[in-house]
């Protein structure tokens, strides 16, 4: 069975850079069987209903401002994939899970930045996801769990967010890391190896600094949907992790 994976997309820059995160990334490919496909929740598609992509052919959405010249120059043309599409949404009827399909918007940063460093071939189709940040996280547990079938189909479970995220308190000199965003993912650490979902899903009332590391949700909703997925065995490792800017954290669990 395929394991599933979180990546933290960090910035949209994350793909021109070079840096321990980025190496494992690229090195991604090679260390692990080729998918036949590829799920992936992205923090940058929001949606109040879960939905599920059906494109033929994915566009590439610039969802950002003011970086380099060439990420606006940058593809990911992956090709998508309908019927594993439609067999996601049959996965979450059976579970009572509303869906909804789109067949026209591309992939966002927190799509391909990441696609394009694990698979930069774009040969493999995939499936991009939605987030609803107004769930419950045993919901978001729940979600994920409902798609755990796919991955002894050989299909890659992809959430792309971040466990640190908040853009106001970042430091663009920073070299270090500060002891709030630290304490914050060791505490996150403990209770992922552990698997206790109990603690997990109350994280904003137990984990110190939860409102600092997580100021909105959308970014860590995608860490609790990989996780689900990885129900069956619950087994969690921590493959990465570093920090930019002071607190943004660049990290990458899987969830066997």
């Amino acid at each position: 069975m395929i394991p599933s994976y979180f990546f933290a997309h960090g910035a949209p820059s994350i793909v021109l850079e070079h840096n321990g995160y980025t190496e494992l990334m690229s090195n991604f490919a090679g260390s692990t069987p080729k998918p036949k496909a590829i799920v992936l929740f992205s923090a940058h598609w929001e949606q109040p209903v879960q939905t599920v992509s059906t494109a033929e052919q994915y566009s590439t959405i610039y969802d950002f401002g003011g970086f380099q010249d060439e990420l606006y120059r940058m593809t990911y043309p992956a090709k998508g994939d309908q019927v594993l599409g439609s067999q996601i949404q049959t996965l979450f009827a059976e579970h009572g899970i509303e869906s909804h399909s789109d067949s026209e918007r591309g992939l966002d940063h927190g799509a391909w930045a990441v696609l394009k460093l694990l698979y930069p071939e774009a040969d493999i189709p995939v499936v991009a996801l939605s987030v609803n940040r107004h769930l419950t996280n045993a919901q978001q547990y729940e979600i994920g769990k409902a798609l755990s079938k796919l991955r002894e189909q050989d299909v890659l479970i992809i959430g792309s967010g971040g466990t640190v995220h908040n853009l106001r308190r970042l430091d663009w000199r920073a070299d270090g890391v500060d002891e709030w965003a630290g304490e914050f993912d060791n505490w996150l650490q403990s209770k992922l190896e552990a698997w206790d979902t109990e603690a997990l899903f109350n994280y904003r009332e137990l984990a110190p600094y939860a409102a600092e590391a997580v100021p909105t949700n959308e970014h860590f909703i995608p860490l609790l949907l990989a996780m689900g997925s990885g129900d069956a065995n619950r087994q969690a490792k921590l493959i990465h992790r570093s920090y930019q800017y002071g607190n943004l954290s660049l990290s990458c669990w899987q969830f066997n």
